[in-house]
């Protein structure tokens, strides 16, 4: 055989075996261990612990905060750093209602949609029949004097990109009205700053845009129940 032929079939053979061997396994990067948590003990401690499975003595361990932490986080909270303040325990209250947010039939139940505002609970939801159609989120309502009034309602007027009239042009986004000026609508910023609203329902914006898209005018809002801290 020619040197040429046999310079030739080595190299075939060379690339041959490289073909058909195996692969060298290249190790997968390791995953970051998560920063360590050390958030201090919160005012919903026991609240959290409880809800979390977690011991339940009302002090922060590095394991309540990385429980907190992954609650917060899996529910999109603007804080994620596992301390649990009024926003986390709002958030919780609703997620544990959403099997059966009228468990205690206190929303009237009706062929129609009935908007339920639970002011014991600070939870808005939606149902027609005995069918949640609006799952609970976490709401506020009126403050000490300026109380959000309870019994039957209608939506009566929607604003989509109102501004209040009384104060101070603040933005009342997807406003929908049902009593004398009291209205459904997002609340820009904080949902839990200060000590209530003015007597409206405040939302956070994406669930006021969500419920926009849902009601019209002449559907039914039922409020029952007193804000927490609030007198009777």
């Amino acid at each position: 055989m020619a040197t040429g032929a046999i310079r030739g079939a080595v190299v075939v053979a060379v690339v041959a075996a490289a073909v058909l061997a195996p692969a060298a396994r290249v190790p997968a990067p390791a995953e970051a261990a998560p920063a360590p948590c050390t958030a201090r003990t919160g005012p919903y401690q026991r609240e959290l612990e409880e809800y979390l499975h977690r011991p339940v003595d009302g002090v922060q361990s590095p394991a309540d905060c990385a429980a907190i932490r992954t609650f917060q986080q899996a529910q999109g909270l603007r804080r994620s750093d596992g301390y649990p303040d009024l926003a986390t325990y709002r958030t919780m209250v609703a997620v544990q209602a959403r099997p059966n947010p009228n468990a205690a039939g206190r929303c009237p139940v009706r062929p129609h949609r009935v908007t339920c505002v639970d002011m014991d609970r600070q939870l808005l939801w939606v149902q027609r029949d005995r069918e949640v159609v609006f799952a609970p989120v976490p709401i506020r309502t009126g403050r000490d004097t300026e109380e959000t009034r309870p019994g039957w309602h209608e939506v009566y007027w929607r604003s989509e990109d109102h501004h209040s009239t009384l104060y101070e042009n603040s933005p009342m986004p997807y406003a929908q009205f049902f009593d004398e000026g009291q209205a459904i609508h997002g609340h820009v910023g904080d949902l839990y700053d200060y000590s209530g609203s003015a007597g409206c329902v405040n939302l956070a914006v994406p669930d006021a845009a969500r419920l926009w898209d849902l009601l019209t005018e002449g559907d039914a809002v039922y409020v029952w129940g007193v804000k927490p801290g609030t007198d009777d």
